[in-house]
């Protein structure tokens, strides 16, 4: 298996050490044909540390430099999550593999409860600190597959693979009782009580849906658990899969002319699924 998992990563190595050669073979330093300067500050700010025993400019020196601007740029700079860059190619993905295996995935939206009071109330350095612990708490209530993501300035994301619904609802009340039971300290030795309402969602099996409407789907439950009160989680738990008329087109499409109204396939005599 390669060592870069995109092409762009490949393409980003190879340029970089073709680059690295070229300086070299100008008499030029690899530092001055590659002109690093603001990506190793990027870095730095970012709380990257230069590779210890090796030298400066070699290849394995450059890879290690790729890898940390990989790193920095899928991460979200205040919590360290997953960030929405990374989150879309996950679950575009997870929408794929549902298509073809019908594997359990489930996708959960927090959004914590009251989150512009605490701002008005006691500043957006204190905002910050209830973001991270917030980020903190879902982190630690999941496992090491699962994806946790930031995807908005108080909005999360989780993509649990292989999970089956009779777990959904215990994994997504695991994580709203985390939040509410730790109490987050700010400055000045303050500690503030926060809750978070859940929304989840799982991908229709052996479906080819799209991630904009599996988000739809847990978003509609977000907002139906912030109307009955916030602080609680609300799953759409569909005893069978429930195929909207959007994805019914992106199924038959290819079938003859299909009516998403009525549900029906011209030119398809084979019988219906019951």
């Amino acid at each position: 298996m390669s060592e870069y998992s995109t092409p762009l990563q490949r393409s980003f190595a190879i340029d970089s050490v073709n680059t690295h050669y070229l300086a070299q073979a100008d008499g030029d330093s690899p530092r001055e044909g590659l002109r690093l300067d603001k990506a190793l500050n990027l870095l730095q700010q970012a709380g990257w540390a230069a590779p210890v025993g090796l030298e400066e400019g070699s290849v394995k020196w450059l890879q290690a430099v790729i890898d940390g601007l990989c790193d920095v740029s899928s991460r979200d700079a205040l919590t360290g999550l997953a960030n929405r860059r990374q989150f879309e190619a996950a679950i575009a993905r997870e929408v794929d593999r549902v298509a073809r295996m019908g594997e359990h995935v489930l996708l959960l939206v927090a959004d914590i409860d009251h989150f512009k009071q605490v701002n008005d109330t006691w500043g957006h350095a204190a905002g910050d600190e209830v973001i991270k612990a917030v980020a903190d708490c879902l982190q630690e209530c999941v496992r090491p597959m699962d994806l946790v993501a930031r995807v908005g300035g108080e909005e999360f994301a989780i993509i649990l693979p292989n999970c089956p619904p009779a777990f959904g609802q215990t994994v997504s009340e695991r994580i709203r009782q985390k939040v509410a039971r730790n109490p987050v300290a700010i400055v000045g030795g303050q500690q503030l009580m926060v809750t978070v309402s859940i929304g989840g969602a799982f991908a229709p099996q052996w479906v080819r849906s799209s991630p904009a409407l599996w988000s739809e789907r847990a978003d509609q439950q977000l907002y139906r658990a912030k109307s009955e009160g916030r602080n609680r989680t609300c799953l759409e738990m569909p005893p069978l899969t429930v195929v909207s008329a959007e994805e019914k087109g992106m199924l038959f499409g290819g079938f003859g002319q299909y009516d998403a109204n009525s549900g029906s396939v011209a030119d398809l005599d084979e019988p219906k699924s019951t």
